[in-house]
């Protein structure tokens, strides 16, 4: 509906345009929806691809990391909601492409190759779903497959958002995470389990401190080092990329949809 009004065209078909939009005003709005606070930004990397892997509560997880994030952060998402009306644009237009749950989804995985090979950052739940008991769950081996078959860092991050909800907006935190070294291990099944169980033992260690700083009403510096930092704004972020937002081949269209906004038929 929008796409089709050519609004999406304002911004080049790139999501790293419609991001560098969006931090001058969806900041405010967050602030509206949450206090919340991000440390340990400086720790993704400024240029290059990267997996971002990210414990999930709450629907209102994307905003708030992309919030924090200096990057423009492509999501992996269901693709339920990538074909919701009008949200399920607006979500492509700020980088998210689908994913078939519970089906071994080669292509969105495929998608998520090509991006981070192109030196953008790929942002997975690595869970799958919510969590619905106040804790992580166990993670899911398609972050730590990426980094690994593309040789890119994976950075992990804990989010605590559990209970939140646009009559509950209660305080939340995410904690961004060093990038983990996973050159030692092989890209295979055994090299993807191990790497699995260090990305989830970290993500899990992250929450921990993000919780805590909630409990603490947000201090200015964490037990591991982590700085509370504000959003970037505008442009004040890093540069926007310069590389072809998504792929072109017919092996995509399931992720993307046949009528993705950046395609033109």
């Amino acid at each position: 509906m929008l796409t089709e009004l050519g609004l999406y065209r304002l911004f080049g078909d790139n999501p790293e345009n419609t991001w560098r939009f969006m931090r001058w005003w969806l900041p405010v709005i967050m602030r509206g929806l949450v206090s919340g606070a991000g440390y340990g930004l400086e720790r993704l990397p400024a240029r290059g691809g990267a997996v971002l892997a990210v414990n999930h509560f709450s629907a209102i997880d994307p905003p708030f990391i992309g919030v924090f994030s200096r990057r423009t952060i492509y999501y992996m998402a269901k693709i339920e909601l990538l074909e919701t009306p009008l949200v399920g644009e607006i979500l492509r237009w700020i980088g998210g492409f689908a994913v078939r749950r519970g089906e071994g989804d080669r292509d969105a995985l495929r998608v998520a190759r090509w991006l981070v090979a192109h030196g953008h950052v790929v942002g997975m739940f690595v869970e799958g779903t919510r969590q619905r008991l106040g804790y992580p769950g166990p993670a899911h081996p398609g972050a730590a497959m990426i980094a690994l078959q593309e040789r890119v860092p994976v950075v992990p991050c804990g989010i605590d958002t559990f209970g939140w909800s646009f009559r509950h907006r209660r305080p939340c935190a995410c904690v961004f995470g060093h990038p983990l070294d996973l050159s030692g291990l092989s890209a295979d099944g055994g090299g993807y389990r191990e790497a699995t169980a260090i990305l989830e033992a970290e993500i899990r260690r992250l929450w921990r401190l993000a919780a805590q700083a909630v409990a603490d009403g947000f201090p200015p510096e964490l037990p591991d080092g982590s700085k509370r930092q504000l959003p970037p704004r505008g442009g004040n972020g890093y540069p926007v990329l310069d590389a072809p937002a998504w792929p072109d081949e017919p092996w995509a269209e399931g992720p993307l949809g046949p009528v993705f906004p950046g395609r033109r038929r």
